[in-house]
């Protein structure tokens, strides 16, 4: 991925781990991984409490990313604090699909924030720049397009907007039951080691291997 100089200028020790994985045969759901679930939401529940969450440094430095462009935490969380929340309201994490759900595990493990993306839909490299004012946006669950600010971080492709980093992916580039190949970003921000967005991008290999892999 090109990480254009103006980011890394403004946020330096931001990171990503990246790759592509497949062929995968993605189904609708796997007693296995239903059984992975239960195991990370008990470890969750012995780990953090709702009370405590926003203070864990992890998730801190997310939060700081999302004020510094200009996106309320409180009101729109960081994407693994959002999943990790809705474990310790008692809540279940969605059920969207085999690939899906073993990806949105890793991250709730790692509390690294996840993007992913049919590969087969991307056209040409991704890059992460700023957006222009008034771009448009169409993430997974919106209804319409939102208009972006200066100020937010976007991935692309070569033909369009693909993810507002590291919270919201685009709808024409998710990932759905017909998907073959994925391409995985683990998202850093700046106070989160490489290294672990390098493991949290591992672990969702690994995921997908086990839960996901193989040939239709």
């Amino acid at each position: 991925m090109q990480i254009h100089k103006d980011i890394l200028a403004a946020f330096p020790g931001l990171s990503v781990a990246e790759g592509v994985i497949g062929p995968l045969s993605i189904r609708e759901t796997a007693p296995a991984l239903k059984a992975l679930g239960d195991e990370v939401a008990r470890s969750i529940r012995e780990r953090y409490t709702l009370e405590r969450i926003k203070d864990e440094p992890l998730f801190r430095a997310y939060r700081d990313f999302f004020w510094k462009v200009g996106v309320d935490p409180t009101k729109t969380r960081p994407a693994s604090e959002a999943l990790v929340r809705r474990i310790l309201a008692g809540k279940t994490l969605p059920a969207i699909n085999t690939a899906v759900d073993a990806y949105n595990l890793a991250s709730v493990r790692t509390g690294i924030p996840i993007a992913a993306f049919d590969a087969d839909t991307l056209v040409g490299d991704l890059a992460m720049r700023f957006a222009e004012e008034g771009e448009e946006f169409l993430g997974i669950g919106m209804a319409a397009p939102v208009m972006l600010r200066r100020n937010q971080v976007i991935l692309t492709d070569e033909d369009a907007i693909v993810a507002v980093y590291p919270y919201r992916d685009s709808d024409a580039t998710k990932i759905t039951r017909a998907t073959t190949t994925v391409h995985i970003v683990a998202c850093g921000v700046p106070g989160v080691e490489r290294e672990k967005v390098h493991s949290a991008y591992e672990l969702v290999v690994a995921y997908l291997r086990e839960h996901a892999f193989g040939i239709r």
